[in-house]
Order: structure tokens, then C-alpha cells, then sequence
């Protein structure tokens, strides 16, 4: 590319072409061909519009139309030629397009500017990974899913401050993740409803003196309506920031059940079993397999919060309307993206084939006093003592059963009239992991029957 090309893009304000530090700091190209086939589309929108208001030509809105899909042609087949003096994917295309049908490419960028065609590439793009995002999530909803119904009555220790609290099973387990994830599908479409306005003709900030017809490019485009203010459209990044918020709420919860999973996959936990598909070995112990795909999205997640910060610090000093430094809200969006989408896959198929371990599941539940409370229960509702006398008697008995070095449903009968003396042989039938968790029948509760019933109502919900 000339340096008389280069200046013939950039108008005639400029004597001389950028050097190149300043063409190195300029361009965006390298990052924002991604973009390509949302600029083409948006330019054929675009185009189609000009021609139907009478603006240009239809001969020349057909021209337009046709050689885009050349470029776009061209692109995908990786035959195009992105040039970093042209700065963007925007004057590349239009400098290509030029090549292809000649003088009348010149007339596609009237009634718009750079401005409000880069957001409208932009929400399109950030549009399109909301709808992957969502069947990512499904995806993962569903594979939890199965291992829900698969072990809805396999007890399991449930934890507070990473110690055994009381008893819940598998299933129930499978079930809190559905719920996190069906939450982060819910901001997932929410995002997408309130980002569905169409920025292509708010032009440079004000408008344009032509007569377009913004209700036809955004129905083209499967916007809901244009945005109701140019200034606003152009200078608008809440869509990517909001696109980041979800999947860093999203990441949290991925990294959250990876942890857990590194966690029980350990010798010390042998809860679960990930397939040799999602570990991998060791270069000198050759006993180890290591959860190293959950490792992975564990550490993933931080390039997604601080994709975050970062376009958050970006935006957050600009007076309205564009300024060059929404230039750089491009790379930190993909590259959350792409660790988003790459860690859903990469749990779903973790979840799909991992393998739970259910006698050492079973015989965790049982330690660590897990069913103190159904004890304490046991003793207010039979007994009829407040339940905070209860939960004293139920300390000394925990007590009792640590100095005999056993665990609660070993103690005597007797052991435990010398606590309290009302307590009768009934109390055993509460004191069995498997008695506690089909007791606990409220609703979202960890009972087998409750956790068969929240599958159902997703499977439902999903269809």
C-alpha cells in the first residue's frame, strides 16, 4: 500500500501518511478482522437501505451488495490481503470492495461513519457469542443433568467452611450448579434483549442529513429497533461491558465447580474420577493423573474478570461522543470470548464423563458428626426441648462420641440418656445418613424425591 493510498483513506486533511510507530498504534486490524463478517453484513444492510430510500442507485446498491459477498468470500477462504496501513477492517473491506466494482464503492459509506459502523460491528459480534454462551450453558445445564438424576439418592457430606455439615446427596450437589448456571442463562438473554438496539445510522454523533431509513437496517440486521440517540449509540460500550459482566459472573461459577472438582479428585477425597480425556500425567511420578483441564479453567477465569477491569478503566474517563481509546475495547472482549466459551466446553465434557466414586461418597457422609442437627432436631420436635437447649445437648453428645472415638449412631443408648434422659431408641431412626437426607423434604431440599423433582422441572424448562 502507497503512501498516497494510505493518505487518499485518511482525507485530504493530512500531508503527510502516519509513520510507523504512529500506524503500529493506530491500526487495529490485526485484532479487528474478527469483526469481518458482521462489516459485511452491516454494509449490505446498509447498502440495500441506500437503495431503497433513493439515496444511491439500485443498480449501484446491487453492485455493492454482490461485491461484498466477494470480499466476504474472499476473506473466509483466507485468499484476502489485510493491510495494517489501512488501519481497520472497515477500510479494508471498502478498499477491496473498491478493487472489485470500482466507482461505485465510493457511495456505500454515505449517511454513516466509522463510528456508528464499528459499534454496530461490534454489537453484532458481541450479539452472536451471547447466543454461543447460551447453548454453552445448556449444554453444561444438561450434562449436570444426568449426573443429578444419576445419583439423586447417593449420599454425600454437604459442606460449610470446607467441613462436613450434614448429609446431602449427589444429585442435590449436581442440582446447585443447574441452578447457578440457569441464573447466568437468564443474564445471558437479558443482555441480549437490552443490547438489541441498532447503532448504524446515528453516522459520526449527530445524525445524518440524509433521508435513511433506520427501522429497515436494524429489521435487516434482527435488531429490535435503532438506538433513540446518536450521541449514545456511538459511544455506548455498556453492551461489552455488560457482555463481560455475565461471563465473569458465568466464569465464577465454572471456576467455582472446578475447584471442587480438583478438589475431589484428589487421593485425600476420591469423590470423583475424571476421565484420562480431561487429565493428564506426570513427567517423573507416574502414579499421578492430574485435573489439569480444571486447573486450567480455574486460572482461564482471571483473563476474563480482568477483561473486565479493563474495559470498565477504559471507558471510564471518556466525555461523549467517540474517542480513539474505544479502540481498544476490541481485544479484551475476545479473548474473554474465547475463555468463556473454551471453559464451558471444556466443563461440560469434564461433567459428561467424570465418574463419581459413590461408597467413598457414602462413607464420608457418615463422618464428622453430619447429622448432629437432625439430633438436635430430633430433640425438639420429640422431646419438645427449645431449640437451643437442643443444640446444647447435642454439643455434649458430640462430645461424648469424640472422647469414645466414634461418631453419633455408635453411641449407646445409655451414653446418651446420662445427657439427657429422655432420649429413647427412637432417636437412631435419625441418625443414619440415608434416614437424614429423605427427611429433608422442604422444598429445594436434598431428599431424593425433591432432587428428582427439580430434574424434572428443568428438563422441562429446556425442552
Amino acid at each position: 500500500m502507497s503512501e498516497q493510498t494510505s493518505n487518499q483513506m485518511w482525507g485530504g486533511r493530512f500531508a503527510a501518511g502516519p509513520d510507523a510507530i504512529m500506524e503500529a498504534i493506530n491500526a487495529s486490524i490485526d485484532f479487528d478482522r474478527r469483526l469481518a463478517a458482521q462489516d459485511i453484513a452491516g454494509s449490505r444492510a446498509h447498502a440495500a437501505m441506500l437503495g431503497a430510500t433513493g439515496i444511491i442507485t439500485d443498480s449501484d446498491a446491487e453492485a455493492i451488495r454482490e461485491g461484498l459477498l466477494t470480499v466476504l468470500s474472499e476473506i473466509e477462504s483466507g485468499e484476502f490481503a489485510f493491510s495494517k496501513a489501512l488501519e481497520d477492517i472497515h477500510m479494508n473491506v471498502e478498499a477491496r470492495l473498491k478493487d472489485v466494482i470500482g466507482e461505485p464503492a465510493g457511495r456505500l459509506h454515505t449517511g454513516r461513519s466509522r463510528n456508528d459502523q464499528v459499534a454496530t460491528d461490534f454489537k453484532l459480534w458481541v450479539r452472536d457469542q451471547l447466543d454461543q454462551a447460551a447453548e454453552g450453558i445448556e449444554a453444561l445445564i444438561r450434562a449436570l443433568l444426568v449426573q443429578a438424576e444419576a445419583g439423586a439418592d447417593w449420599v454425600m457430606p454437604g459442606f460449610t467452611h470446607l467441613q462436613t455439615a450434614q448429609p446431602v446427596t449427589w444429585g442435590h450437589h449436581m442440582m446447585a450448579y443447574v441452578e447457578m448456571l440457569g441464573r447466568d442463562l437468564s443474564r445471558v438473554r437479558d443482555a441480549r434483549a437490552r443490547m438489541n438496539e441498532c447503532p448504524l445510522g446515528a453516522a459520526a454523533l449527530a445524525g445524518t442529513s440524509f433521508p435513511i431509513d433506520r427501522e429497515m437496517t436494524a429489521a435487516a440486521l434482527g435488531f429490535a429497533r435503532p438506538a433513540a440517540n446518536s450521541l449514545d449509540a456511538v459511544s455506548d460500550r455498556d453492551f461489552a461491558l455488560e457482555y463481560l459482566s455475565v461471563a465473569s459472573i458465568s466464569a465464577m461459577h465454572l471456576s467455582r465447580l472446578a475447584e471442587e472438582l480438583v478438589i475431589w479428585s484428589s487421593a485425600q477425597f476420591r469423590f470423583v474420577t475424571l476421565s484420562d480425556r480431561f487429565s493428564t500425567g506426570s513427567s517423573i511420578m507416574p502414579q499421578k493423573k492430574n485435573p489439569d483441564a480444571a486447573e486450567l479453567i480455574r486460572a482461564k477465569i482471571g483473563r476474563i474478570f480482568g477483561a473486565n477491569v479493563a474495559l470498565t478503566m477504559v471507558m471510564k474517563g471518556l466525555p461523549l461522543a467517540y474517542s480513539k481509546d474505544m479502540q481498544e475495547d476490541k481485544e479484551q472482549v475476545f479473548d474473554a470470548a474465547d475463555n468463556w466459551s473454551l471453559a464451558l466446553a471444556a466443563m461440560t465434557g469434564m461433567v459428561g464423563d467424570m465418574t463419581a466414586n459413590r461408597a467413598a461418597l457414602a462413607a464420608a457422609a457418615g463422618s464428622g458428626f453430619s447429622t448432629a442437627t437432625d439430633l438436635a432436631d430430633w430433640l425438639v420436635r420429640v422431646l419438645g426441648l427449645p431449640f437451643r437447649d437442643a443444640h446444647h445437648v447435642t454439643g455434649s453428645l458430640v462430645a461424648v462420641a469424640e472422647k469414645r472415638g466414634c461418631d453419633l449412631p455408635d453411641l449407646r443408648l445409655e451414653d446418651m440418656k446420662a445427657v439427657h434422659d429422655g432420649i429413647t431408641e427412637d432417636v437412631f431412626s435419625v441418625l443414619g445418613v440415608e434416614n437424614s437426607v429423605n427427611s429433608r423434604m422442604s422444598y429445594g431440599g436434598t431428599a431424593p424425591a425433591q432432587v428428582r423433582a427439580q430434574v424434572e422441572r428443568w428438563k422441562e424448562m429446556l425442552g
